[in-house]
């Protein structure tokens, strides 16, 4: 029995494997169109254009002693619905593939959310904007595709260019539930426009 789990467990990795190998080997063809921006903890404070629309498709992936987890892949939609406002939705397929135990794949907790930019970049000052997002459970937590509890992501996000040099960073996880803990969340990055 246990040798049939185990054949069972390596069958249901691979699968996870391959359909998350898969999605990137449909991305190949179109290097062209693979920018940097969304899908990065660190974002900045500017909103998308008043009544334009940003679609992303991405996957994101994380390791540790437990095993893989991740989404793939995951839809990003995000609207101008006002001037320095934009609304925002992370609908993902979520996977686990556990060190031990059986892979899953399924929808994950939904991400929704509003940017908001509240200063303008000045000479010297700034762009300052906050980007509140929830995760709602949507995903079913007992196969550990989400949390099982909304938690809430509370960011102020700074931004300067300088020339074609651009940095930009700044949050805080209200993460509930046994054994977790708030946290804060500090993230930078600096970037230079080469065309």
């Amino acid at each position: 029995m246990r040798r049939r789990n185990h054949h069972r467990w390596l069958w249901n990795r691979a699968s996870m494997v391959g359909i998350f190998l898969g999605f990137f080997l449909l991305l190949l063809p179109v290097p062209d169109r693979s920018f940097a921006g969304p899908p990065y903890v660190t974002d900045d404070p500017e909103t998308v254009d008043y009544r334009h629309w940003e679609l992303y498709l991405a996957s994101q992936a994380a390791h540790d002693k437990d095993g893989w987890a991740g989404t793939g892949p995951h839809v990003e939609v995000n609207y101008g619905v006002w001037p320095n406002v934009q609304l925002h939705l992370i609908a993902p397929m979520a996977f686990v593939l556990p060190q031990d135990g059986t892979g899953q794949y399924g929808y994950g907790d939904t991400e929704v959310g509003v940017k908001v930019r509240f200063i303008q970049e000045g000479d010297w000052r700034p762009m300052v904007g906050t980007f509140p997002l929830l995760e709602l459970p949507s995903g079913n937590s007992q196969n550990g595709l989400g949390s099982g509890l909304v938690q809430a992501f509370l960011p102020l996000w700074f931004q300067k260019s300088i020339g074609s040099w651009q940095t930009y960073g700044g949050g805080y996880w209200i993460n509930p539930g046994s054994g977790n803990k708030n946290y804060g969340f500090v993230g930078s990055q600096v970037q230079r426009d080469l065309f």
